[in-house]
């Protein structure tokens, strides 16, 4: 979801002719696909990444553009253990340059910032802030546009994900026989009673569409469960404004939302990576919309490459959109498949690694079970 002038702001009406949108919408379909593999020698990891990004279909705007971005940027600071994912997710009339603008900026001055692996929580916050002065100042005009940003940074087995709006980075945790998701981010919508409270202390007005356009209480101040209840979401207004209609609560850009307690401040969570979280996954809302975190978790993990796996998720995110509404939203998605290295290393490298007195119990237990060392 986003701004009322950028993003659909309808409900989700169910509809008998649910297939005939979703014939016609496969017409439309232009993915743009890619895929890298990286290492994290120090703590010999192999990382295979795979990337999709998707333009909406809008059939009342056939030729829209693609607003959303992404950025996969490995060895950051010329590091071979420090990677970046980034998904960017522009609205308004300028969302693409926003989205763009913001994906280019953001990575660049956290490359260029020699406090990243000292303090990367700072790090991160003074990037987002100073990338969000940038746009404010440069020449797109982002007064009723902006983008939304979830990003993971990994410094060695630790991953730092920074999110600002309703994009989602996702972690998989084993746990006995499941897989289960666990997120690394909370939406910051109305929906969340302490971003609602916030904003409304800034001057905001949070009304639903409906409440706005006088066919529900603007008194009932509560709009239930986000994935239960968000076909007719709480948005951001002027007190007597209709605009900008904001779904979001934190974007970079939208410098009027600002006014009103729009903040480009992200929430930074931490984790530290171990051999029972397969991968994790950095989305667009546009997956997230009517998918469950772990509906996506649970199709990931059915895929041993996660090229099939980003294929799997966007056709079925699609599906989804054209079973409740006529259009849908651009859709971008970023997994990661997080694997030891010691699974993949050949026998004689192992046996060469341990003749230069690089001793580790895994290097024995692989020559050991191959019949390759004495027990």
């Amino acid at each position: 979801m986003g701004c009322i002038h950028g993003k659909c702001c309808c409900k989700h009406p169910k509809s008998s002719d649910g297939d005939n949108r979703e014939n016609l919408g496969k017409k439309h379909i232009s993915a743009v696909c890619s895929s890298c593999v990286a290492h994290v020698p120090s703590e010999n990891l192999k990382l295979e990444c795979s990337v999709l990004t998707q333009r909406g279909f809008y059939p009342e705007s056939p030729e829209k553009e693609n607003q959303d971005c992404y950025c996969v940027n490995t060895q950051l600071l010329d590091n071979p253990n420090v990677h970046f994912f980034g998904v960017f997710d522009g609205h308004g009339q300028f969302g693409t340059e926003c989205s763009v603008f913001v994906k280019d900026r953001l990575v660049e001055i956290m490359s260029n910032d020699p406090t990243l692996l000292d303090d990367p929580v700072k790090a991160y916050n003074s990037a987002f802030l100073t990338t969000n002065e940038e746009l404010h100042n440069s020449s797109i005009d982002d007064s009723m546009s902006g983008t939304t940003a979830i990003t993971a940074l990994l410094v060695g087995n630790m991953l730092y994900v920074a999110n600002v709006g309703d994009s989602r980075a996702v972690l998989a945790v084993k746990e006995g026989n499941r897989v289960v998701a666990r997120n690394l981010s909370s939406d910051q919508t109305p929906f969340r009673n302490d971003e609602c409270n916030r904003v409304k202390l800034c001057g905001a007005r949070v009304l639903s569409v409906d409440q706005v356009e006088g066919l529900k209480d603007p008194e009932i101040q509560s709009w239930g469960d986000e994935e239960k209840d968000g076909s007719d979401p709480p948005r951001l207004w002027f007190q007597n404004g209709m605009y900008p209609g904001t779904a979001f609560t934190r974007s970079i850009g939208d410098s009027i939302a600002e006014k009103i307690g729009v903040v480009a401040t992200p929430e930074v969570s931490t984790v530290q990576l171990n051999a029972n979280h397969p991968f994790f996954v950095v989305a667009s809302d546009g997956v997230f919309e009517f998918l469950s975190s772990q509906t996506v978790v649970d199709m990931v993990s059915k895929y041993p490459d996660p090229k099939d796996a980003c294929s799997a998720i966007a056709a079925k995110s699609y599906k989804r959109w054209l079973q409740h509404e006529t259009r849908t939203d651009d859709i971008t998605i970023i997994i990661v498949y997080i694997k030891d290295l010691f699974h993949v290393l050949e026998p004689l490298t192992a046996v060469k690694e341990m003749e230069k007195g690089k001793w580790c119990l895994k290097y024995f237990t692989l020559l050991r079970d191959r019949k390759l060392l004495h027990r």
